[in-house]
Parts: C-alpha cells; structure tokens; sequence
C-alpha cells in the first residue's frame, strides 16, 4: 500500500510502497478515504511536535474511512462501518490500523472529507471555548488566525454561543471568509494596528490564539479586566513572554489547551465535545470549510499549501 513517511526528522516526506498492516488486540483496520492536515503535521516532519514517534512514521492525524477488519478478541465498530478517527499519525496511507476506542461511527450521509476536516479543528474551539475560556452569551470573543484551520471553527463556534466576534486574519480574501462563518467585527492583521482596532471595538473578553509572537501581545493589551486567553499554538513561530505582573493587574487568565493531551488524562471532555460537535453537523449548524482537496499523489503539495499559508479552513487529502 501507498504510505507518505518522514524517513527523518527536518527531511520532506516520502510516499512508500509498505506491507498493508493487520490488526492487534484493541485494533481497527480502516481503509481511508481522507485524511486532514494539521499545522501539526509540519511540526512533526520538523521534529518539534510535543509526541516524536520512532522513525519511519506515516503522517497524519484525522483519518476517515470505512472498517475493514478488527483484531482478535476485539469489539469495536462492525466491518463496514464509516468512521473518522483521532490518530497520533498513520492517516496519509492507504489502510492503517487505530485503536477501536479512537474511531467515531459518522453520521448518515457525511462525506468522508468532512469527516477528515472535523475532528481536531472543531474539537480544539469547542473545548477551548466552552470547557476551558467559559466563554457566555454578550461576551466578545477576539479569534486571531481567524480563517486558519481552527480559527474558523473558533468564529463559528464562537457566534453559536452567543458571542459577538472579532476576527483577525491577513487580507481582504480571508477576512471574506471569517465574515461568512459569522464574524462581526472584521481586523486585517497586515494593515491594521491590532491593539488600537481591537480597544476601539471595546476590547475582548475571551481571545483566542494559534497565532502567538506580536498578535497575542497586542491582543494581550487590548483584553478587558477579568478575561481570558487561550493559547492554542504559534504559527507565528514565536511563544510570547508573558509578564505576571500585568495579569495581577488586570485579573486576565492565561489558559493553555492541547486538545489531544486530554485522551490522557480526561479522554471523556473529548468524547463529550465530539458527540456535541457531531449533533450540530447532523442539525446543519456547523460545516467545516475546505479550501483544497488533494490526491496522496500531492500529499507534499497539500503541505506546502500549509506552510506557504495559502490555505484556509482545511487541507484535505483524498485517498
């Protein structure tokens, strides 16, 4: 079977012919119709994800496909089954082997590339959102990064909660595209002074950061007495320094979320915020966009797209 593996960390992946796996106790063997990309995907062909898994590895992490077989002495989604699943890597392959426990039935009539664009862009802003910022109906919500792969969900999410929405993104283009997912307020972080435009909307109760270096200092400045932040990454490849000082001052909270570390240690607020995410797709009220699809042929292609940030919502690579 075809496999896209990073053969060393730093080096550009390659697509490999491997032996089709079979599958272990606890296991699901899935064929795969899609799987989305993350930013993480770049940090781990970089080596500087927080999980660095022995080499040779195959890349991604939202797999959606249909149950080919189970392990021995293993209960699980019946063969034939539409799944999606939350994997550590193992999705840009044309079968691979999952932990049952990982794999979410999808509703009736879910293409498999929504199912791929789902889990970890939705999952993150709903639990960062509702579990750890509390964010309430009248509050002002501030999504920096806001037509990127989890900042749009955090826009869509955000409005239905009851938030009005401040969305940040570079360009007119993207900022079409937050507006259309619900924004209220609209930021161009290539022209605009974030701090002044953010302060003359009346600044922000909850923000909402993947982005980090100048825009959460700014962001930082502008937030009400009393509200919360959630860093969630650094695409910008900077981690800010926070002063402690000025968050006694100003009773803000720093909260730090990765949405995956809670399979560990609270694996049921993500089981919880999965069955909520996936009742609103059956109602309609949430879509995940997809700016590109592409054949595993060009799975290197769709991570460039990533890397160039020449992509909104989600990549999605189609098996």
């Amino acid at each position: 079977m075809k496999s896209l593996q990073i053969q060393n960390f730093g080096s550009a992946p390659v697509l490999r012919d491997i032996p089709r796996p079979s599958p272990g106790p606890g296991e699901a063997l899935i064929k795969i119709a899609a799987c989305g990309l993350n930013f993480a995907d770049l940090l781990m062909i970089d080596g500087k994800y927080q999980e660095r898994p022995p080499l040779p590895v195959t890349l991604g992490m939202e797999p959606a496909g249909v149950v080919e077989a189970l392990g021995p002495e293993t209960t699980g989604p019946a063969p034939g089954t539409r799944v999606a699943v939350y994997a550590n890597s193992g999705g840009l392959s044309e079968f691979g082997c999952f932990p049952v426990e990982r794999c979410r039935q999808l509703p009736a009539g879910m293409p498999f590339d929504d199912a791929a664009a789902m889990q970890i862009t939705y999952g993150t802003s709903h639990v960062a959102l509702d579990h750890r910022a509390r964010l309430q109906p009248g509050e002002t919500l501030l999504v920096l990064g806001a037509a990127g792969g989890v900042g749009l969900t955090a826009v869509e999410i955000g409005k239905l909660m009851g938030a009005r929405v401040i969305a940040c993104a570079r360009g007119a283009e993207k900022l079409a595209i937050a507006r259309n997912a619900g924004a209220d307020h609209l930021i161009d972080s290539e022209t605009d002074d974030l701090r002044g435009a953010i302060k003359a909307l009346g600044g922000a109760d909850v923000v909402y950061d993947p982005v980090g270096g100048d825009q959460f200092d700014a962001a930082f400045r502008a937030t009400r007495p009393g509200g919360r932040i959630v860093v969630i990454g650094f695409a910008s490849g900077r981690a800010p320094q926070i002063a402690a000082n000025h968050l006694l001052v100003k009773n803000i909270s720093v909260i730090g979320l990765y949405w995956g570390g809670y399979l560990n240690f609270q694996p049921e607020i993500l089981n919880q915020s999965l069955t909520t995410l996936l009742g609103w797709y059956r109602e309609g009220r949430i879509k995940p966009h997809i700016s590109h699809r592409l054949p595993l042929a060009r799975a290197n292609d769709a991570l460039d797209l990533l890397r160039a940030r020449k992509s909104s919502g989600k990549v999605v690579v189609t098996i």
